[in-house]
């Protein structure tokens, strides 16, 4: 039986100082990276912790009692998050989703949610604010987010059966609670809720068709992702990922699907509706199919470190910028240069790149910046 090594290695030590171009850069909506993709959807983590323990994301034997999460003085306030988020607005953001760790584990979010929803886009828009969680809290929370100014929630679901789901979660938690959570989003106007559920080969992949049937006709976005190599805390194998494709077949033998259109340039999502028009679900493949050359995200990390990608070994840091004075048009300028920089495609390139043997620079892992 093989081993698997899973080396522990604190990525938030790895940053680059956000510097100050000698030359001012202006916001002005139109800002590209290296490869030409624009900065349209900013992704802000406003926790490190989380209330499960998804061996994916989590695992126990990594993130236990002893666990060194970040003091609260490191992270960032609502008022410097929003600072931020407006100068990345100015450069054209059109989207911010709020993640984790667990986002509603952060006290009064409400209050940080009602702040961003008083921006607006370059074009006078409102902001399309949305937020990912695994819906433990979400029941009890619904009325307050949407009344706060959230537009849409996406939850994390790995399966229906509650034996897997407590072994998926590793904390035991029902899966009937977080079904009465989407129930609650949904009934505060919080849609279409998004369901993601991570599929992982030979662990809850005979889930897929029940998740199917249960989310048909619901009103809900049920989404597929591949088990993906982020971080590197969860012993991903390449043998464990079931590819889209094969997960589109299963639901099709079943319940017949068309492709759909992409709803909106740079969509992760692959669109696929049943054909009786009974409502639809998505696949993400970063791991079989990347999408890298329509991404246009980029993520804020929760002590205010700024990651280009997914898959980032290192991060910028501009909550020095943010409490050492920097003007607004200072950090608009800062961040500038870093995203014209920007060249990664980790997902394009992982093919052609040498298995992983434990050397080099370790990926961030997806608990600290979100998905």
């Amino acid at each position: 039986m093989s081993e698997r090594v899973i080396p522990l290695v604190d990525q938030r030590l790895k940053i680059r100082p956000a510097v100050v171009p000698s030359t001012p850069v202006a916001a002005t909506g139109l800002l590209g990276d290296a490869l030409g993709r624009p900065l349209r959807d900013l992704r802000i983590s406003v926790t490190d912790r989380c209330n499960f323990r998804c061996n994916y994301c989590m695992p126990k034997s990594i993130f236990d009692k002893d666990y060194p999460y970040l003091p609260h003085n490191a992270l960032l306030s609502f008022e410097e998050i929003t600072r931020i988020a407006r100068v990345f607005v100015a450069h054209g953001v059109q989207k911010i989703r709020l993640t984790g760790g667990e986002p509603l584990l952060r006290k009064n979010i409400e209050i940080l949610i009602a702040q961003l929803a008083e921006l607006c886009t370059v074009d006078g828009k409102p902001l399309d604010i949305t937020l990912t969680t695994n819906g433990s809290l979400l029941e009890r929370k619904a009325r307050q987010l949407k009344e706060a100014g959230l537009k849409r929630v996406t939850v994390s679901l790995d399966g229906l059966d509650d034996a897997v789901f407590r072994a998926m979660n590793d904390v035991d938690f029902p899966v009937a609670d977080v079904l009465r959570g989407i129930d609650a989003a949904h009934e505060a106007g919080l849609g279409p809720v998004k369901i993601n559920m991570v599929v992982k080969r030979g662990t809850n992949d005979h889930e897929i068709l029940p998740m199917a049937r249960h989310f048909k006709g619901h009103g809900a976005v049920l989404r597929f992702i591949e088990y993906m190599d982020v971080g590197a805390t969860n012993g991903w194998r390449m043998d464990e990922v079931l590819p889209s494709a094969e997960v589109v077949d299963r639901i099709h033998q079943a319940l017949p699907l068309v492709q759909l259109d992409p709803s909106a340039p740079g969509e992760t999502a692959e669109r696929w509706g049943y054909a009786d028009g009974s409502g639809e679900i998505g696949v993400i493949s970063s791991v079989t199919q990347a999408f890298c050359r329509d991404c246009n995200r980029a993520r804020l990390s929760t002590e205010g470190r700024l990651y280009l990608c997914l898959f980032a070994t290192e991060g910028h840091d501009l909550k020095h910028l943010v409490r050492g004075g920097a003007s607004d048009a200072e950090l608009a300028s800062a961040i500038a240069a870093i995203w014209q920089g920007r060249d990664d495609r980790y997902s394009e390139l992982r093919a052609s790149l040498p298995p992983d043997q434990g050397q080099g620079a370790r990926r961030i892992e997806m608990s600290y910046i979100g998905g």
